[in-house]
């Protein structure tokens, strides 16, 4: 009877102390906001995948270490994609249900065209940043698609407008051949129709020549350059097939001064293994790049130099990293502005960060607070306009080192805004929903 008199106590005991933390535990759980990150650092996009995430979980340590998101924790998880798009849906799967979930960056377009028909029921907000489903720029239609910064439609229009500047104007493009050598998956084929458009407008030959996934072989769709000529290539790669690409157009003679890559094909791992071979290669460029602006050095300052940094110090600051510093930057500022609306120093839920992303307002007076002048234009976002900016610029790999950049292009919207309202209007009759009215713009 003892025995089980003790254990009735020790039993009421347990239940009594169960009740008494269970508000604490799940108040230190509700004062987390988290962020999952899908990320790829193995297989033959992790040259470039790297970078990009260490950037992301690098930002969050320094945002971490100076307070948190007023006064909030970041927490984090990865989750190892491959950049395969059943592996990124199994992952936003096993992570979407934590509690304080914020966004998910699917790093990847084909893994964004797969969960976009999900997250408007699990209602998490996307942020895929220069790349994506270019239509989503619509958000009377996308609500919860995020392409902030750019798309591929606006790609390649500014490369469209530099290769026509460089020629002494548009009009001079008339005749001119321009080859699209293109990752044969929904990344590499988001472009073909703004080309397709252009090539109408501007009368220019457009030739499309796919690469079949991973890219490490090309010398079929190097003997198709070889044989045709192009005035100019327009390289949509990522990963090993940037650098194999390099070394085809060596192998072929091709100029790489004839070259322009997209964003994703303009970093630091697409040239190293080419070196002085890769000379004179250009492409887009979202943001700059190196350890002089103020974020970086707050960076190196705040975790690499505590000893608590993700990845090899001599990385911080590259153009991958830097990008991954900017999309950790933006989900954490539409966490801040949500909590402007629903209370400051609260945990945000992915409802109210999708609110904080669609009403966005980073002029310049407060990137250069953030400690971010000079790495990327100002964006501004609204219930119409989820990507905020279509600038770009071009830089030039002088066999060392990226630099040369060219002036700020804005996509041509009015070549961009007809696109992009036929494509919405188009998935919108295919997935039966209705643009959203004013009110629900307000929510």
């Amino acid at each position: 009877m003892k025995l089980k008199s003790l254990a009735l106590t020790a039993a009421l005991v347990a239940s009594t102390l169960g009740a008494l933390l269970a508000p604490s535990l799940a108040q230190a759980q509700a004062k987390e906001q988290f962020f999952p990150l899908l990320v790829y650092r193995t297989g033959p996009y992790a040259p470039n995948g790297t970078p990009w995430a260490n950037g992301k979980q690098d930002y969050i340590k320094y945002i971490n270490a100076t307070g948190g998101i007023n006064g909030v924790k970041i927490t984090f998880e990865e989750c190892e994609t491959g950049y395969a798009t059943d592996k990124g849906v199994e992952c936003y799967e096993r992570l979407k249900g934590r509690p304080g979930v914020t966004l998910f960056d699917p790093q990847a377009t084909g893994i964004t065209f797969a969960l976009t028909d999900k997250v408007p029921t699990d209602k998490i907000p996307l942020i895929t940043l220069g790349y994506g489903l270019s239509a989503s720029q619509d958000g009377s239609v996308f609500k919860w698609n995020f392409p902030l910064m750019g798309s591929y439609w606006t790609a390649a229009d500014i490369l469209i407008q530099h290769i026509g500047k460089k020629e002494g104007g548009m009009d001079k493009l008339k005749g001119k051949k321009i080859a699209l050598v293109y990752h044969d998956s929904p990344f590499g084929k988001e472009p073909i129709p703004l080309l397709q458009e252009r090539a109408k407008q501007n009368g220019f030959e457009l030739s499309l020549i796919p690469v079949t996934a991973p890219g490490v072989e090309q010398k079929s769709a190097w003997l198709q350059v070889r044989q045709s000529r192009p005035d100019y290539v327009l390289l949509w790669g990522w990963g090993v097939m940037n650098s194999t690409a390099l070394k085809e157009a060596v192998a072929t003679g091709y100029p790489r001064e004839k070259m322009y890559g997209v964003w994703w094909a303009g970093a630091e791992p697409d040239v190293k293994d080419v070196g002085a071979n890769a000379k004179g290669y250009n492409a887009l460029a979202l943001n700059t790049s190196g350890a002089e602006p103020k974020v970086i050095q707050e960076i190196l300052k705040q975790v690499h130099d505590k000893g608590q940094g993700t990845g090899p110090k001599d990385e911080v600051g590259s153009v991958l990293y830097t990008r991954g510093v900017i999309i950790q930057m933006l989900g954490i500022e539409a966490v801040k502005r949500a909590q402007e609306r629903f209370g400051k120093g609260k945990v945000m839920t992915g409802e109210q960060v999708r609110w904080g992303m669609e009403n966005l307002a980073l002029d310049q007076k407060k990137l250069d607070a953030l400690g971010f002048s000079g790495v990327l234009r100002p964006l501004s976002t609204s219930c119409q306009d989820h990507m905020g900016s279509t600038w770009a610029r071009v830089h030039t790999w002088d066999g060392a080192k990226w630099g040369g950049m060219s002036d700020w292009y804005q996509a041509d919207e009015q070549i961009i805004k007809p696109m992009v309202k036929v494509a919405a209007e188009k998935y919108a009759g295919e997935k039966k929903l209705t643009r959203r009215d004013a009110a629900d713009c307000s929510m």
